[in-house]
C-alpha cells in the first residue's frame, strides 16, 4: 500500500464512478452490496453486528464506514493516506480513524470481532500481500472473522473498470485461488469464499439467484472470509 491516494482524496467518489459509469450503476449501489455481505458474515460466524468491533483496513474516504456506524458496536479504520482519512473524519465523525505505514497494524492481537479490506490488496505489492492477510488475521479476535473483497481478474466488465480507474493503473489483481492459498498459508481457515455481484442491479430473485451462482468464476467481485483455527 502507498500514500498515492492522498492525491485523489477530494475526488474519489467521482473517479471510481467515471471508472463505473458505462455500467448504468452508481458506486452507492455497490458499496451497499458488499455491506449487506459484511453484516450476513458477521451474524453467521462471529454474532449480532451491535455487538462487534469492526475495522476497516484501507478505509480510504470512508464510504463503506458511514454504512457501518449505526450497524456495528464500534467502527474504527486505518489507512496510510492522511488527506484521505481527514476526509474520512469529517464524513464519519463517530468512527475512529488511524494513520498506519502499510505494514503493521497499530492495534494489539486481537483487537476486534470483524476485520476486512474493500479492493485493498491488489494495492498492496505482491511481495507484501501475505503479511497484509497475516495482519488482517493477527489483530481479529480467535472466533472473530478476517475479510477480504477483491476484484474478479477473470470478469472482462471488472477489468474494462480497472482499466478506466486512474488509480488502478499498474495494479496486479490477486485470483480467488491465490487470495484463499493466501489464508490459509498464513494461519487463517477459510469459511466462505464466493464469487458476488454477478448483476449490476438488483431485481426480485437477485440474491437466490446470486447464492446459486457463488461457484462460478462469473462474479465481478470474490470475497475471502475466514479464521484462525
Amino acid at each position: 500500500m502507498h500514500s498515492d491516494f492522498d492525491d485523489h482524496s477530494d475526488t474519489y467518489r467521482e473517479d471510481v464512478q467515471r471508472s463505473i459509469g458505462f455500467l448504468g450503476q452508481s458506486h452507492e449501489f455497490f458499496v451497499r452490496h458488499k455491506v449487506n455481505h459484511l453484516l450476513r458474515l458477521s451474524r453467521r460466524w462471529a454474532g449480532e453486528p451491535q455487538e462487534l468491533a469492526i475495522l476497516d483496513v484501507g478505509c480510504g474516504v470512508g464510504i463503506t464506514d458511514r454504512h457501518l456506524v449505526e450497524a456495528f458496536g464500534r467502527v474504527e479504520g486505518v489507512d496510510v493516506s492522511k488527506d484521505s482519512l481527514a476526509v474520512a473524519r469529517r464524513a464519519n465523525p463517530s468512527v475512529t480513524y488511524h494513520e498506519y505505514d502499510g505494514a503493521s497494524l497499530p492495534f494489539p492481537d486481537g483487537s476486534f470481532d470483524v476485520t476486512f479490506a474493500i479492493g485493498v490488496l491488489h494495492h498492496v505489492p505482491v511481495s507484501a500481500r501475505a503479511g497484509f492477510v497475516r495482519e488482517l488475521g493477527r489483530v481479529a479476535a480467535p472466533t472473530g472473522l478476517a475479510v477480504v473483497f477483491e476484484h474478479n481478474p477473470y470478469n472482462p466488465l471488472t477489468r474494462v473498470a480497472v482499466d478506466r480507474c486512474d488509480f488502478d493503473e499498474g495494479v496486479i489483481i490477486p485470483s480467488k485461488f491465490f487470495t484463499s492459498r493466501l489464508y490459509r498459508a498464513n494461519g487463517l481457515r477459510v469459511l466462505e469464499d464466493p464469487y458476488v455481484l454477478f448483476f449490476p442491479w438488483s431485481f426480485p430473485g437477485s440474491e437466490r439467484l446470486e447464492h446459486v451462482l457463488r461457484w462460478a468464476p462469473l462474479g465481478a467481485q470474490y470475497i475471502v472470509a475466514g479464521r484462525k483455527p
